[in-house]
């Protein structure tokens, strides 16, 4: 028989729906019984493709016994950190607190007023190799709150009193350019010169550090800055983190050469890195990033796009009860879908081994698989072989269409379809950039569904944010990342197609951002709003860790809204962000690299760039695909059509009504460092003022 979670629509609950625990969702109702029945609380926080996560669900909680116990001893609740990452942030930092590390599944015990006193990730069913099991876990808690109550509530209060305490601001002086050096020196000293990326296994791509070191190579012309992103870009894109057939990346590598990855695809990493590669193409010309960040846009289109328009969360590392079964290759498998040459040259080109090519103790996986991976470029693979690089890609290409037909018929990773508001903004920010660097029309039809999609479906009629869609179900309010990551998308949407309604729409969801999320007394956004639910902390979040923070993404956000519509109190808001972080993000910041992108953009040089011409003139057309396809991270770009008599962008930007084009053509107005330079109808003028060379 189901519990509850039957009527859950998030697919991690779903997951749980036919466990013999008898799971509550989040909800008072859970807390009601716990304190009634003077019970403790099992939280158990996961998200639909995280592999540990199922392993503990198939070992423990659809075990009878482990069931029959939790069922005595707690009330046991369900969590989807992807809906509720209030929760998730708030019980992981206790994890990491009490036990030094954190992951998921994650696993608190605590009062049924909500304070933990015990917390751990995968928790095995019977004990082993040191790690406590869940059948002696469960009566040991039952024994502990029964008989040693007060020790339990007094271990809670301290570490709620300490959350409290770590959860405080740490205020002081402003960011400023020597933060940014600091930021480089220990991104450099971190650096992995054999195998790209930072630190070692297990290795992450983390893309914002990749958008850092880009500007901090624009400001300095430091090649070493332009040199770690490109070795580590060439690294990913040669590695098993990879998706060689069907294109995407996996979530990380397990190893630091980027060989064995967790298989899982999520659609954040996506977004982020088809921003660092579609960067660094405009950066370099180089045609390998620009053919990744299309390829990353190809897999997202294919797999993960809605119907309606939006994108979908994740694709599972498992399927068939084995992660990474989907993606792994034995060489007979090759020669069976390939003919004779070109079974060689796959072997060849992809590393196929016939014992396998990774240690099986890295997964656990069966003999004789292979991950498809490079370990050179295609230009000196090509050398190698005696072939053209252009003939190598195309019998490549060839040799991927039948491997991806033939992989396309195996039983599918489960597919996580909800819809996200933050990730979603994500990708839209992603698409636009795409749309922009590339000229391509697709990707602003498609970025452009998507963001109708989310503002028709996921705003309140009053106009505030909801978090989570799916199967025409939308719910739970929507926290700071919804907020700041879809204002990040609207603005790139507004410079790609300059339609000057998402512009406005970003405004008005920067004003509710200011108004529920800004703490007035000391600056920054708080992770939850004023009128949300109540937690026992109201947290704020700085930390750029798989995914950019909130308060970063808004300062950028902030930034660049205040240039384009000249309200300079936003950029003192910007300012305050990075105030009231300030004396941690001092000592440590190549721990927040997306603050330091937003930091770049303040610190300046900064540009401001008015085109003022007919829309659909030639001229016009040809003096924004200059401006924006060309590297300049740090400008804004506005349109005033001179078609209008009134066009609507001065009523955003008041600046732009006196801003007209001379003699009927394109004309480009540019300011930078608060002082602006003649017009010019010249697009290499325009770009010599840019500092484009």
């Amino acid at each position: 028989m189901p519990n509850r979670l039957i009527n859950e629509t998030s697919p991690y609950l779903l997951q749980h729906a036919y466990n013999p625990v008898d799971w509550y969702s989040w909800a008072p109702e859970a807390f009601e019984k716990a304190q009634q029945e003077d019970k403790p609380v099992f939280l158990s926080i996961g998200y639909s493709t995280c592999h540990w996560c199922h392993v503990m669900a198939h070992e423990s909680f659809e075990h009878p016994e482990v069931a029959r116990l939790m069922n005595e001893v707690f009330v046991s609740i369900k969590v989807d950190r992807e809906e509720r990452p209030d929760i998730d942030n708030i019980y992981m930092t206790v994890c990491q607190m009490m036990t030094g590390s954190g992951g998921w599944p994650l696993n608190i015990i605590m009062t049924p007023d909500k304070r933990p006193f015990f917390a751990a990730t995968y928790i095995p069913r019977e004990g082993r190799f040191g790690m406590i099991g869940m059948l002696e876990l469960l009566p040991h808690i039952k024994e502990f709150w029964t008989t040693q109550r007060s020790e339990a509530l007094s271990l809670s209060n301290r570490i709620t009193t300490t959350l409290q305490r770590v959860s405080q601001d740490a205020p002081g002086e402003e960011l400023d350019r020597p933060t940014l050096e600091l930021a480089y020196e220990q991104l450099a000293k971190r650096f992995d010169e054999r195998h790209a990326g930072f630190g070692g296994a297990p290795k992450f791509p983390t893309p914002h550090n990749l958008l850092f070191l880009l500007r901090y190579w624009k400001r300095t012309g430091n090649e070493k800055a332009l040199d770690m992103v490109e070795k580590t870009l060439q690294a990913m894109r040669r590695g098993g983190i990879y998706d060689h057939l069907g294109f995407g990346f996996h979530r990380y590598s397990t190893d630091s050469q980027w060989l064995v990855p967790h298989f899982e695809k999520m659609l954040y990493d996506q977004a982020m890195l088809a921003m660092a590669y579609t960067e660094a193409y405009q950066s370099t010309r180089k045609e390998d990033y620009g053919k990744t960040a299309r390829e990353i846009f190809t897999y997202v289109l294919r797999d993960m796009t809605a119907p309606e328009g939006g994108f979908y969360s994740a694709e599972d590392a498992d399927s068939e009860g084995e992660e990474g079964k989907f993606y792994l290759w034995t060489l007979e498998e090759i020669q069976r879908v390939l003919e004779g040459e070109e079974a060689s040259l796959a072997a060849k080109v992809f590393n196929i081994e016939k014992d396998g090519n990774f240690a099986e103790g890295a997964t656990g996986k069966r003999a004789g698989v292979n991950i498809l991976h490079l370990r050179k470029s295609l230009g000196e693979l090509a050398s190698e072989l005696n072939l053209s690089q252009q003939d190598l890609q195309k019998r490549l290409e060839s040799i991927r269409q039948k491997l991806f037909a033939y992989r396309e018929k195996r039983v599918h990773p489960v597919r996580d379809d909800k819809i996200l508001t933050d990730w979603n903004g994500l990708m839209v920010a992603a698409f636009a950039k795409g749309a922009q660097v590339f000229v391509e029309p697709r990707y602003a039809e498609a970025v452009r569904r998507a963001a109708d999609f989310i503002l028709r479906n996921m705003r309140k009629p009053g106009g505030r944010l909801l978090h989570r869609y799916r199967d025409g179900q939308v719910g739970i309010a929507a926290n700071l990342d919804d907020y700041a990551f879809l204002v990040w998308g609207l603005i790139e949407l507004y410079e790609a197609i300059f339609d000057v309604s998402y512009l406005e729409v970003a405004l008005e969801l920067k004003d509710d951002m200011l108004k529920h999320f800004w703490d007035d007394d000391v600056g920054g956004f708080y992770l939850t709003p004023d009128d949300g639910e109540s937690l026992f902390v109201r947290k704020k979040e700085i930390h750029d860790g798989a995914i950019p923070s909130g308060n970063s993404v808004a300062m950028l956000n902030l930034l660049r809204l205040g240039r384009m519509t000249a309200d300079f109190n936003l950029e003192e808001k910007a300012a305050k962000i990075g105030r009231a972080f300030s004396e941690n993000v001092k000592q440590a910041p190549l721990a927040y690299t997306q603050l330091m992108v937003a930091l770049d953009f303040g610190v300046g040089p900064s540009y401001e760039v008015v085109v003022a011409g007919d829309s659909q003139a030639a001229d016009t057309k040809a003096m924004l695909k200059a401006l924006m396809t060309q590297f300049m991270p740090n400008k804004i770009a506005l349109l005033r059509p001179s078609e209008q008599e009134s066009p609507d962008i001065i009523h955003l930007a008041e600046f732009t009504r006196y801003q007209s084009s001379i003699e009927g053509k394109a004309t480009a107005y540019v300011c930078f460092n608060h002082s602006c330079e003649f017009p010019t109808t010249d697009i290499t003028k325009m770009l010599g003022v840019l500092n484009v060379k």
